[in-house]
């Protein structure tokens, strides 16, 4: 079947094409999935064209990839459709991790070989498309990180290295030690959370051509959700008019308003109803004016631009 949007993004010049929404696999554990609604799932994501899955090892308590790699066992022939994202780096305490006696990060090359041999267990599979660092570590060697990642993709169990929530000197660091680039960062951006768009992280990305993965592009749900914060309110309200100038909905809008940043962002989509994959897919036909685009920036904000 051809997907309703095929069109692709490149992550890198010298990266893999994922597809232009990424769909996030956090709260897995909480969509109450049987193995059956794991695969629809799967199958529709790829209809739709979104093909590029979003997991890390501590997600559901470090369940979530074994459920997932339940369905590619069932159905093996999925995995040629699809790419896999995992993280790693984060210890939570956890019955399922009797050796963590306090929430920490690892960024060791002992660590980051384990969890990706765990993780590539877990989802039942012989690679990953792209492995992320999930934090900054301030305990972590760059060399060391670098030498397990090219080692990784020397032995073809990762394609790709990247990281998540790293700064702009951070991702330098690390990427001077790097044989090949690291294909993107992975942070938060929203309407909620303008950081990257200030802080220099999506100017790193339009230099060095990579497309950042954004995470929680709705804020955690909290515009649609939450009326008793002015800023929300603003942004609702401003929202739902340009809402009705282009008849679409809150979350499109939403979408492409981040989508319409320069730096090419792949959003990460969080959610497990099948019907919010299709909304979101109609975003991506959505082009925002310009000045719609800065009404929302001003909602936010509080004020006009200087």
């Amino acid at each position: 079947m051809t997907p309703k949007y095929s069109a692709r993004l490149h992550m890198h010049p010298e990266g893999p094409n994922f597809s232009k929404l990424s769909a996030g696999l956090w709260r897995l554990n909480e969509w109450n999935f049987s193995l059956k609604d794991m695969i629809h799932f799967i199958e529709t994501a790829i209809e739709l064209g979104i093909t590029t899955f979003d997991h890390a090892d501590i997600y559901g308590d470090y369940g979530n990839e074994s459920i997932f790699g339940e369905a590619l066992n069932n159905r093996s022939d999925l995995r040629d459709k699809i790419e896999l994202v995992s993280k790693c780096g984060i210890c939570l305490i956890s019955e399922n991790r009797p050796a963590h006696s306090i929430q920490h990060y690892n960024t060791t090359a002992a660590h980051i070989r384990a969890s990706v041999e765990q993780t590539l267990k877990n989802l039942q599979i012989d690679y990953l498309d792209l492995l992320l660092i999930h934090r900054p570590d301030p305990l972590m060697n760059a060399t060391e990180m670098a030498d397990i990642f090219m080692d990784l993709i020397s032995e073809q169990k990762i394609k790709y290295a990247g990281v998540s929530n790293f700064t702009v000197s951070q991702f330098s660091m690390l990427q001077s030690k790097m044989d090949v680039p690291l294909i993107t960062n992975q942070v938060e951006c929203s309407l909620l959370h303008l950081d990257p768009i200030y802080n220099g992280t999506f100017d790193q990305a339009q230099e060095l051509n990579f497309s950042p993965m954004i995470w929680s592009p709705f804020a955690g749900g909290r515009i649609f959700n939450e009326w008793h914060d002015e800023r929300i309110v603003n942004i609702r309200k401003v929202c739902d008019d340009i809402s009705k100038k282009y008849e679409a909905s809150t979350d499109q809008i939403l979408l492409a308003w981040l989508l319409k940043l320069p730096c090419n962002p792949q959003p990460v989509l969080g959610s497990g109803k099948t019907e919010r994959l299709r909304s979101a897919v109609e975003s991506l036909s959505l082009e925002i004016e310009r000045q719609d685009w800065y009404r929302l920036l001003e909602a936010s904000t509080g004020h006009p631009v200087p």
